[in-house]
């Protein structure tokens, strides 16, 4: 395949900087190649070029518009104001729990008020503002109108309580933090150990004996501040616009930072891979101090026109009905909720939408086309990117399963790569030469992107914490050269479609085999009648590696182990087959709906430890039994045959 990418780079730089006749040059290349055995090669070229020239020509708009945006300075407030002067009266925001319409001129009066207020209390560019609050309108206003100002949002998942949202608001320098007023009692537990030159000020029904000592209401400032922009701060393209808390390799929140580039490369290649149109209407349940929910659904608002329906939470018994009431025509999805909506009864409304797109990512192989086919929905439009990567892929063809897709023609022109990795440790192989070696299709490997600090499309903004950064590898492409690690194991087939396979985290050995746990919770769970599974692996005395363990939630105790151990005999080999099981009345989920498996692997299968029924495989029976204490006994003691 490489030597195909050589060829035809070879060909373009034969006719184009040589002169050469195309015919002279094509023919003798085809030739060549096909002595050598390239008749793949035009197999995969026919099966992609026209995926690739699409997927080419959309990064090449976006590209030339951030290097027009980096001359001009451009950032997203002056953007907005660009989408204001086209749509002054068309419907921005609404806010699904009040019922709330906002056109882009209100946004921007509401947003410009946010700006005057926190320059009138002393507030400059680069000053960091946090802001703690569910899904509104008035989280998105608020954000903007500090972004207007030069102040950096530091956006707070509303999730968080005591010492981790405490470390969230003193990391990030905050000299104000922004509440909503359903937050406050989590303000409450902690503002003892704030710091006291912070100010506080909370947004909505008010009740002074229920926020801290010393806050304001925010909602009658703002309404008797000036609707003007203020002065323009001297902000760039590539300067900071907020913070976004991913999890930590330490346990606690580290928050990556999003420049005004990145924003906006974010937005507009999903805009465009996915042909999104100014018409359309989004349906946006995910968090908003996310970058699912911010960047890729709102940011359509902001940038390109589009109207956004924001509702508080997600609800799979209200989700089709209010798509229908906001003829809404594209939704978003992430991690479990395309399951959550599958194990709805079936109903008229699932049907009358006028849904077209999909979008999100982490949809499940195992059920992507009965979702797709049960709800009428054409085009599923899943993606890859962490917060703060260089490497986002999209599914831009709908190609059942795929994340995404690297061109197996011309692999330069977008330089990520999978990577061969040590299955055990994860770490990074190499070559003789001390490069990282590439894996073939088929072969499952980490996910990298080259970094280039110099071009925004490739350069690693990294986290707002000094030595957070441990996402970079040297020589990894080249020698001398740094990509971006993403940790998650992806695989490539042979047209280049890219597959996540999972997080190097979550994955596991057993039995000399490397175990998917996302492969297995999807088989488990479409088992369980789409019941919420989470599998990871926890260690056995005196065996190698770790044995799978599965929780499942089973909240009215119908789960039947004895059918189970039936099916899985027939759906997976035997070293995925879990060998303990853990019912629990529910599962805990984080605000993007990943679960919460890092207290599921410190319990193990202890019955001392853990209160919910325990069972484990017994392997002369071929079912699971009760897992008393004796029967754990006998397995510590290596006596019970796993």
């Amino acid at each position: 395949m490489l030597l195909g990418a050589s060829l035809v780079g070879v060909l373009l730089f034969s006719s184009l900087v040589l002169k050469l006749p195309w015919t002279q040059v094509g023919f003798s290349l085809l030739l060549l190649y096909l002595a050598s055995g390239g008749w793949r090669f035009i197999w995969v070229f026919i099966r992609t070029v026209r995926r690739d020239v699409f997927g080419g020509m959309v990064l090449l708009k976006v590209k030339f518009k951030v290097q027009r945006y980096l001359r001009q300075r451009r950032t997203i407030p002056i953007l907005f104001a660009s989408t204001v002067q086209r749509h002054p009266d068309k419907t921005a925001l609404i806010f699904e729990g009040t019922d709330t319409h906002w056109t882009f001129r209100q946004l921007d009066d509401y947003s410009s008020s946010v700006a005057n207020f926190l320059q009138a209390r002393g507030l400059v560019s680069g000053d960091v503002a946090a802001l703690f609050m569910e899904n509104r309108n008035e989280f998105v206003g608020l954000w903007l109108g500090m972004a207007k100002l030069g102040v950096e949002a530091a956006l707070i998942n509303t999730n968080l309580r005591r010492d981790t949202l405490r470390h969230c608001v003193t990391t990030s320098r905050a000299r104000a933090l922004i509440f909503g007023s359903e937050m406050a009692p989590a303000v409450f537990e902690i503002h003892a150990s704030l710091d006291s030159s912070l100010s506080l000020f909370c947004s909505g029904p008010w009740e002074p004996s229920s926020v801290p000592p010393g806050t304001e209401h925010l909602d009658p400032l703002l309404e008797d501040a000036p609707k003007h922009l203020p002065s323009h701060p001297d902000k760039g393209f590539v300067d900071k616009l907020f913070y976004i808390y991913t999890s930590g390799t330490t346990g606690l929140p580290k928050a990556a930072i999003i420049v005004h580039s990145r924003y906006y490369r974010m937005a507009a290649l999903v805009y465009n891979g996915f042909r999104m149109r100014p018409d359309d209407i989004i349906y946006n349940c995910l968090p908003l101090y996310h970058s699912a929910g911010n960047i890729v659904g709102l940011g359509q608002c902001l940038l390109h026109g589009v109207t956004v329906v924001i509702r508080k939470k997600f609800s799979a018994s209200r989700f089709w009905d209010d798509c229908i009431k906001y003829n809404c025509t594209v939704v978003q999805y992430i991690g479990e909720l395309c399951r959550y909506l599958l194990n709805q009864p079936r109903r008229e409304a699932e049907n009358q939408h006028r849904v077209r797109t999909a979008l999100g990512n982490g949809l499940r192989h195992s059920i992507w086309t009965e979702f797709s086919g049960r709800f009428n929905i054409p085009q599923v439009a899943e993606f890859y990117g962490a917060t703060e990567c260089n490497c986002s892929l999209g599914n831009f063809d709908s190609q059942v399963g795929a994340c995404g897709f690297s061109s197996r023609i011309l692999p330069f022109v977008y330089p990520i790569r999978l990577v061969r990795v040590n299955e055990d440790t994860m770490e990074l192989i190499r070559g003789p030469n001390g490069v990282c070696l590439p894996c073939q299709p088929g072969e499952p490997g980490q996910l990298v992107g080259i970094i280039i600090q110099q071009d925004p499309m490739r350069s690693f903004d990294g986290y707002l914490t000094q030595g957070a950064s441990q996402k970079i590898a040297r020589d990894v492409f080249n020698k001398g050269d740094q990509a971006y690690l993403t940790g998650d194991v992806l695989v490539m087939d042979e047209l280049g479609y890219l597959y996540f396979r999972d997080r190097t985290g979550d994955t596991f050995r057993w039995k000399g085999e490397n175990v998917s746990t996302t492969e297995v919770e999807g088989i488990l769970s479409r088992l369980l009648d789409m019941a919420d599974v989470a599998v990871y692996g926890v260690e056995v005395p005196g065996t190698e590696g770790r044995a799978g363990m599965a929780a499942v939630a089973n909240p009215t105790g119908s789960c039947n182990l004895e059918h189970l151990a039936q099916l899985l005999e027939k759906e997976l080999p035997p070293y995925a087959r879990p060998i303990f099981m853990r019912l629990m009345p529910k599962l805990h989920k984080t605000g993007t709906f990943k679960f919460q498996k890092t207290e599921l692997r410190k319990e193990g299968f202890d019955p001392a430890i853990v209160k919910d029924p325990l069972f484990y495989l017994n392997a002369q029976k071929c079912r699971y039994v009760p897992l008393d204490q004796g029967a754990y006994n006998r397995i510590q003691a290596g006596k019970e045959k796993l």
